[in-house]
C-alpha cells in the first residue's frame, strides 16, 4: 500500500464523518455534493490555507509542524489512536522494507505467561502474530502449536477460521478491533511486505475483512470486555488487559481474567484443572 493514499483515503474518511453542524458551520440550503465536511471547511477550521490543507491530503505536504497536525486532529475530531496514526502517516519514522528478523520472547515473559494458571494469555508482535502463549490461551483460543508457524496469527484466526465465530461470542465486534489494530500496525511499518502480503491475503479470500478494511478505523489494543465460548462451560463473560514490553514496543502481553467469585472464574479454573490433569487441552 501506498503511505500517501492511505493519508488521503484517511483524511477523506474523516472528513466524511465530521457534519457541518458539528463544528458550527450553518447550512445555507442545496444539495452538499459530499458527505461531511468540504476540503476549504476543514482548512478555513484548522487555521490553514486551502491549498495547503489539499496538498497535505495529496500526501505533497512539506513536513507540517506538530500544531498543524494537532488542529487538523481537532477539527476532524480524531480520537487518541487516529491521531497517532495521522502523525505516523504524515512522518513515517524509518521502518521494515525488507525482510525484518523473527521477534522472540525473552525467557522471563514466557515464564511470566506460564505462571497465569487460571488465565488465558499470550504475547502479540507486528502484524498481530501469536508468538508466545500459555495453556489456557490453548485451550480458549487456539492450539497454537498444531498451527503452522503463519496461522499463528490473529487476524488469520478471526477471519479464516470459521471456529473464531463461536470462540468469539461477539465476533463483530472482535473483528472491527482486530482490523482496526491491524491498520494501526500498519501505520507504523507502512513499508513492511509481510505486514502488505497479509492484508492482500485477507482482502482476498474474506469479503468481510474487506469490507471492514475499507472502513479505515483505526485503534491501540487497551483493554475492554471480551466473551469467549467454550463447550465444556458455555460463555464466559472476560475482561483483558493489555502491556506493551518497553523493551520492544511492537510486542504487547494480553491477559484474560474474570471477576473475581464469579462463574467465569470458577469455570476458568475448571478447564485450567482439566487441562493440568491431561483431559482436556486444545480449543476445539
Amino acid at each position: 500500500m501506498d503511505r500517501r493514499e492511505e493519508l488521503r483515503e484517511f483524511l477523506k474518511s474523516r472528513r466524511a464523518r465530521v457534519r457541518p453542524d458539528d463544528v458550527g458551520l450553518a447550512q445555507h440550503g442545496g444539495r452538499r455534493r459530499v458527505p461531511g465536511l468540504r476540503r476549504e471547511e476543514v482548512a478555513r477550521l484548522a487555521g490553514v490555507s486551502v491549498d495547503y490543507y489539499v496538498r497535505l491530503e495529496q500526501g505533497r505536504g512539506q513536513n507540517p509542524s506538530a500544531e498543524v497536525l494537532d488542529s487538523i486532529a481537532r477539527t476532524l475530531r480524531l480520537d487518541a489512536s487516529e491521531r497517532t496514526y495521522l502523525f505516523e502517516l504524515v512522518r513515517p519514522v524509518p521502518g521494515i522494507e525488507g525482510p525484518a528478523a523473527p521477534q522472540t520472547v525473552r525467557p522471563g515473559v514466557r515464564r511470566l505467561l506460564d505462571s497465569l494458571a487460571h488465565s488465558p494469555a499470550y504475547v502479540l508482535g507486528r502484524r498481530l502474530e501469536v508468538l508466545a502463549w500459555n495453556t489456557m490461551a490453548r485451550v480458549l483460543i487456539a492450539d497454537f502449536p498444531a498451527l503452522p508457524a503463519g496461522g499463528r496469527n490473529l487476524a488469520r484466526l478471526v477471519f479464516l477460521d470459521s471456529s473464531a465465530r463461536q470462540r468469539y461470542v461477539n465476533w463483530q465486534r472482535k473483528a472491527d478491533d482486530t482490523v482496526a489494530i491491524l491498520r494501526m500496525d500498519f501505520g507504523r511499518h507502512p513499508r513492511d511486505p509481510r505486514l502488505n502480503a497479509l492484508v492482500a491475503e485477507l482482502s482476498a479470500e474474506s469479503a468481510d475483512f474487506r469490507r471492514m478494511w475499507s472502513d479505515r478505523h483505526v485503534q491501540e489494543k487497551t483493554h475492554g470486555d471480551k466473551s469467549l465460548y467454550h463447550p465444556l462451560v458455555g460463555t464466559l463473560p472476560l475482561s483483558f488487559e493489555t502491556l506493551r514490553l518497553p523493551d520492544d514496543p511492537d510486542q504487547a502481553l494480553v491477559v484474560y481474567v474474570a471477576d473475581p467469585g464469579s462463574r467465569a472464574e470458577q469455570e476458568l479454573r475448571l478447564l485450567a484443572s482439566k487441562a493440568e490433569s491431561g483431559k482436556l487441552w486444545a480449543a476445539p
